[in-house]
């Protein structure tokens, strides 16, 4: 009888422990965070002339903000929310990943993935060493400029964000 018992208690305190370790908690970034900072990358952008789609998205990838400037092209919504969700999936710029996936580079078959987008724009956004979020620009005049846009857009939540 005793043998039973522990062996009862032993199951009850491992599943009790494993529950535990079942769930995680995340943080990702509010809708009017996500949206302050479309606002900036989107202005950063017409300040320097360039008409643009900004998308900001959860940790995830998924969209929580699209905005499209007047006059942007009709491809840049979908290009800066692919570019948002490479960003978020891959944890990186995807400055940085344009050039690691390169044609004879050992990443460069994930370029064929439906929606990995290799051109500079996309950036993380991260939270006390956490990803956050992501965003994603498109219509300026090449990836380092979309870039610039995009780190406007991260610089006016970083006080809002625990960094």
């Amino acid at each position: 009888m005793k043998l039973r018992r522990l062996t009862v208690m032993v199951a009850l305190v491992s599943t009790s422990l494993y529950a535990q370790e079942a769930v995680f908690q995340t943080k990702t970034l509010t809708p009017e965070a996500a949206l302050k900072a479309a606002q900036a990358a989107l202005e950063s952008c017409r300040k320097q002339g360039y008409q643009v789609a900004v998308a900001v998205s959860d940790r995830t990838g998924l969209l929580q903000v699209l905005l499209r400037d007047r006059y942007a092209g009709a491809h840049t919504p979908e290009i800066a929310s692919n570019k948002a969700w490479t960003a978020a999936s891959f944890k990186t710029s995807t400055l940085e990943f344009s050039k690691d996936t390169q044609a004879g580079k050992a990443m460069s078959g994930i370029r064929h993935h439906p929606r990995v987008m290799a051109a500079g724009g996309g950036l993380p956004i991260e939270a006390g060493g956490t990803l956050v979020g992501a965003i994603g620009v498109s219509g300026g005049p090449g990836g380092e400029a979309d870039e610039s846009c995009a780190k406007a857009g991260i610089k006016a939540i970083a006080d809002a964000l625990e960094l």
